[in-house]
């Protein structure tokens, strides 16, 4: 196990916290983000020269737009959600899942369901223990999970707006436990487009002069496929991408090191090792964490990472690329949680390793 991350926590600001929870709380769901994707790009405008907002949402802050040598730093912006599926006649909702949304976890829940109108609330509702049979408990499912919007038809809910295909996302807000974890929804990724926000902010303020281009990209629709990156790396075409995301804390109960390795939180970043990770761009990466002392951790992939950097390795004739994870406990539930000391690593270690690379820097394993 690598020893706990010392970094001090002099990286965020007052400022950056404000911004981080406005971001985290606001719905963002796959294939709405456009509201999320507002506040990050007002927030990243003063520390860019340019920007680009494709035809899905997806979002570029661009430094030195006229280079021709292009550096990607990429997160994705959607959280998973729900979408309005069936009414019944009483006026009770089923849903269908938005990404990978979890149904265990949906009985008792508030959610906002969103309408032409307005926000409609609603909760999941579930038999309460008195009246269920233990001997034959059934547990939450996709086909059973159901939302009450305090109506008794059909005709009642739509009258409020509600119709099949509203999306519906938690109402659950970021919260900070024992001064050091960062807690709430979404966190998978919006911490990523906060980081690399970060990342322009680091560079602006400590007047960077880079030799090349970047691009520090918020991708939509990662949660159903990585199809945002998909898009967004055919109209960059970049000469290089470092990508981040979330990836699996393995320390609390119910989780198997061996299916899933060793990662903790507060341990540092995690560097991924994957046919999808650039070996160049990975050793460049891992030389910047030794010379900075940044403490890191490792992780291997079977075939694909599962983020979107399988997308920029395999997109644009293939651009090298590697991952930075940010280790986070309880993903894709509403209480996902990440230590503050990792999230300043990643910020430092993708914030050194944009600095050390060099324009027109040649990535191939041989000539």
């Amino acid at each position: 196990m690598a020893k706990k991350n010392t970094i001090s926590p002099s990286i965020l600001t007052k400022n950056s916290l404000t911004f981080l929870e406005r971001y985290l709380n606001n719905p963002s769901p796959t294939g709405f983000e456009s509201d999320g994707q507002k506040i990050w790009l007002e927030y990243l405008k003063p520390y860019v020269d340019d920007h680009i907002v494709d035809n899905y949402g997806t979002v570029v802050g661009v430094i030195n737009p006229s280079a021709k040598y292009k550096v990607v730093i990429e997160a994705h912006a959607d959280e998973i959600s729900w979408f309005v599926h069936y009414i019944t006649k009483e006026g009770f909702i089923y849903v269908r899942r938005n990404g990978g949304s979890d149904h265990i976890i949906a009985p008792s829940k508030r959610v906002n369901i969103f309408t032409d109108k307005g926000i409609v609330k609603a909760v999941f509702g579930w038999p309460a223990i008195h009246v269920r049979n233990g001997k034959t408990e059934i547990t939450p499912a996709l086909d059973n999970i159901f939302l009450d919007c305090g109506c008794n038809t059909k005709e009642e809910v739509e009258a409020l707006g509600v119709h099949v295909g509203c999306v519906i996302t938690y109402e659950d807000e970021f919260m900070v436990l024992n001064k050091r974890r960062f807690v709430g929804r979404a966190l998978d990724n919006r911490m990523g487009g906060f980081m690399i926000a970060e990342v322009a902010r680091l560079l602006k303020e400590n007047k960077v002069k880079l030799p090349f281009g970047l691009y520090i990209t918020n991708s939509v629709q990662e949660e159903v496929g990585l199809r945002g990156a998909e898009m967004i790396v055919e109209r960059l075409r970049p000469d290089i991408a470092i990508v981040t995301d979330v990836t699996h804390d393995t320390q609390t109960p119910m989780m198997n090191k061996i299916n899933s390795g060793d990662i903790a939180c507060g341990a540092g970043p995690v560097l991924s090792y994957a046919p999808a990770v650039h070996n160049t761009l990975l050793k460049h990466i891992v030389g910047v964490a030794q010379k900075e002392k940044i403490a890191f951790q490792r992780s291997a992939s079977s075939r694909a990472t599962g983020t979107d950097t399988d997308a920029f390795a395999y997109g644009a004739s293939g651009v090298p690329s590697a991952l930075i994870s940010l280790p986070l406990r309880y993903m894709h539930t509403t209480v996902e949680s990440v230590d503050r000391g990792d999230v300043e690593s990643v910020i430092k270690l993708i914030y050194s390793s944009v600095r050390a690379l060099k324009a027109g820097q040649d990535m191939r394993y041989f000539k």
